[in-house]
């Protein structure tokens, strides 16, 4: 009991809106998660709808990093549906690939200015609190270029969407939002799931181009 009590004692201080909002959006991300395992450009309607309402939620929570973050998959989620489909040769639909050199470059310059910029958000707006704060810009980072990858379908968007994953189960966990890290162990394990998974669709790839 005093574990439960622990993981959901807080929710009795939300709104039932609140709590409607976060279960919905928990589902789709599941939902939209799976549909990444299986590489289906299904990813990003679910996709939508999750980060239309968590980036909600979050100003709500004053995790302005993370709101920012589900704002951003919400734009890439529509730049990735069309990329994924006619963004390949010959407006052909986009295969899974390796990153290059040049690509993680670009996507740690990503990560670094998008950590910047939350720190600028949460000066500016007074709303840093402590080391959670931190945190919170460190994860903004990360997932912002693994989301960039993910829109490229490059294969270890999935590495670093996982360590960001990784580092939010705590995060949430002590900010009390019990179901979003549930959802983020969830994460953590698709992750190596579809690393492993993706990984084997492009070394068939590979055999059948060789054959």
């Amino acid at each position: 009991m005093e574990v439960i009590d622990f993981l959901f004692s807080q929710y009795s201080e939300y709104s039932s809106t609140h709590i409607i909002l976060e279960l919905t959006a928990v589902v789709a991300s599941v939902v939209s998660v799976l549909y990444s395992y299986r590489n289906s450009f299904l990813v990003f309607p679910f996709g939508i709808v999750s980060t239309a309402i968590f980036t909600y939620l979050l100003v709500n929570w004053n995790l302005l990093g993370d709101a920012v973050i589900n704002l951003y998959y919400l734009i890439m989620s529509i730049y990735g549906w069309y990329l994924w489909i006619k963004g390949g040769k010959n407006n052909k639909e986009l295969q899974i690939s390796l990153t290059s050199k040049q690509q993680w470059i670009r996507a740690i310059t990503i990560s670094i200015l998008a950590a910047f910029c939350i720190y600028i958000l949460y000066v500016s707006t007074n709303r840093m609190e402590n080391v959670v704060s931190y945190i919170d810009m460190v994860t903004t980072g990360l997932f912002f270029a693994g989301m960039w990858l993910m829109a490229k379908r490059k294969l270890e968007h999935w590495l670093v969407l996982g360590i960001g994953n990784f580092i939010s189960i705590p995060l949430y966990f002590y900010k009390g939002y019990t179901f979003s890290a549930f959802l983020y162990l969830f994460l953590l394990i698709m992750a190596v799931a579809g690393f492993y998974a993706w990984k084997k669709y492009l070394n068939n790839s590979i055999i059948k181009a060789s054959v």
